[in-house]
C-alpha cells in the first residue's frame, strides 16, 4: 500500500518551514481508496516568493486547522504504507520535523517518483514534475497547490509501475525508515545463511558483492554485522539485498579464499588488509597438504609444486589423491601465487594440517 503525497511550505530557513497545505492519496496500486486534504495554519509567516508560487496566503490559512489538529489523521492514512512523493526527501523532511516537534517519532519508508522516473523513463530533458508530466500526456490541474501535484504523482506513479517489469527496480528503490520493516529484509537474509565455517557474500542491487565476509560460523558473523551500528555497518545493511556463501570446511582455506577473493572482487565496504608478503620459502619443494573437507570424508588440498602454490580445491576420492595428474585436473588453478605462498605459511608457522605428503 502507499501513501502518495505533496506538501506546500512557508519557506524559509532549512528545518523551520512550516506547512501550509497536504495533500495525501492512499493507492494500493491499482486505484486510490482514502484519500486527505487540508490547509494547515503554520503558525508562521509565508515567504512572499512562495505566496506568488503557491497562492496560498496568510488569509487562507486563518482558519485552517493547526498541524497538531490533523496529525493523527496523517499517521491513520499513512499506516503501513509505504510513502510516494515526487521528491521524497524533502516531503519527508517537512513531516518529521512537525512530529518532531509535536515530540512523537514518525517513520515510514521512502519512495521518491523522481529517482523512479530516471531508472524507468529515460531520457528526459527534466525530471520536474511540471515538465515530466506534460511531456508524458498526464493532465495537471492546480500546479504548486497539494491536490493538484499529489494527483498528478499518482497518475504517474502508475506509469512507473506498469515500466517496472521485473517488479524489482521499485522495490529496490525503497527507503527503509520504519525500522520494523528493515529488521524484517535483514532476518530473512540471515535465516538464508547456514551455521557452517566458510565466507559469505553481501550483494548489492545489481548482485554486485559489496561486502565479504568470512567465519567459523556464517550465520553467527551476519547476524554481528547486522546488529552494528557504525556507519559502515549501516551502510551495508541498507544497501543488502541477497547474501550467498561458500562452505570452506577449515580454518586456512577460509584464510586463502577469503584474501585472494578480496584481491579479485575489491568490495566496496571492506576494510583494505595489506597482507605483508613474505620472501620465505617452504622447507620442501613439492608437497600435498590435506585439511578437512566440508563433508565427511572430503578432503580439502592443496598442492605445492617448485616451491610455489600450483593449484588448491576438494577431493573425496581415494584415486584422485593418489594419482598427481588426476588431482591437477580436479583442483584449481592459483592465480596469485605469492599471495597465497604468504598465507600458507604464515598459518604452517602457527597452526598444524591434517597431513602433509611429500613427493
Amino acid at each position: 500500500m502507499y501513501a502518495i503525497l505533496d506538501i506546500e511550505t512557508t519557506g524559509g530557513k532549512f528545518n523551520e518551514e512550516g506547512i501550509t497545505e497536504i495533500a495525501i492519496y492512499k493507492f494500493d496500486g491499482h486505484s486510490v481508496v482514502d484519500q486527505f486534504i487540508s490547509l494547515v495554519n503554520p503558525e508562521k509567516e509565508i515567504q512572499k516568493f512562495v505566496v506568488k508560487l503557491t497562492g496560498i496566503n496568510k488569509g487562507m490559512l486563518r482558519n485552517a486547522p493547526k498541524f497538531y489538529e490533523v496529525a493523527k489523521r496523517i499517521v491513520e492514512i499513512t499506516k503501513d504504507c509505504t510513502l510516494v512523493a515526487h521528491n521524497t526527501s524533502f516531503d519527508y523532511r517537512i513531516l518529521s520535523t512537525e512530529f518532531n516537534r509535536l515530540s512523537y517519532e514518525f517513520n515510514r519508508n521512502t519512495l521518491c517518483t523522481v529517482e523512479l522516473s530516471q531508472k524507468l523513463i529515460l531520457n528526459q530533458p527534466s525530471y520536474s514534475l511540471g515538465k515530466l508530466t506534460k511531456s508524458l500526456g498526464i493532465p495537471m490541474t492546480d500546479r504548486h497547490r497539494a491536490s493538484g501535484d499529489a494527483l498528478a504523482t499518482v497518475q504517474l506513479f502508475k506509469i512507473l509501475l506498469e515500466k517496472d517489469v521485473s517488479k524489482s527496480i521499485i522495490q529496490n528503490s525503497i527507503k527503509y525508515h520504519d525500522k520494523r520493516i528493515e529488521k524484517e529484509k535483514l532476518q530473512k537474509l540471515i535465516d538464508e545463511v547456514p551455521k557452517e565455517q566458510g565466507l559469505f557474500y553481501i550483494h548489492d542491487t545489481e548482485g554486485k558483492v559489496i561486502f565479504l565476509g568470512r567465519g567459523k560460523n556464517i550465520k553467527s558473523e551476519v547476524n554481528k554485522l547486522f546488529l552494528k551500528t557504525t556507519k559502515r555497518a549501516l551502510k551495508i545493511q541498507d544497501r543488502a539485498i541477497s547474501i550467498t556463501f561458500e562452505k570452506t570446511g577449515n580454518d586456512l582455506f577460509t584464510r586463502l579464499k577469503y584474501y585472494t577473493e578480496l584481491e579479485v572482487l575489491s568490495p566496496k565496504y571492506n576494510l583494505k588488509k595489506n597482507q605483508k608478503i613474505s620472501t620465505k620459502n617452504f622447507n620442501n619443494d613439492d608437497f600435498i597438504i590435506f585439511e578437512k573437507g566440508r563433508e565427511i570424508e572430503e578432503n580439502a588440498v592443496i598442492l605445492i609444486e617448485n616451491n610455489e602454490v600450483s593449484s588448491f580445491g576438494y577431493t573425496n576420492l581415494a584415486y584422485q589423491e593418489n594419482r598427481l595428474d588426476i588431482l591437477k585436473s580436479v583442483l584449481t588453478v592459483v592465480e596469485n601465487k605469492v599471495l597465497c605462498k604468504t598465507i600458507i605459511k604464515n598459518y604452517l608457522n602457527k597452526n598444524n594440517v591434517h597431513k602433509i605428503v611429500r613427493f
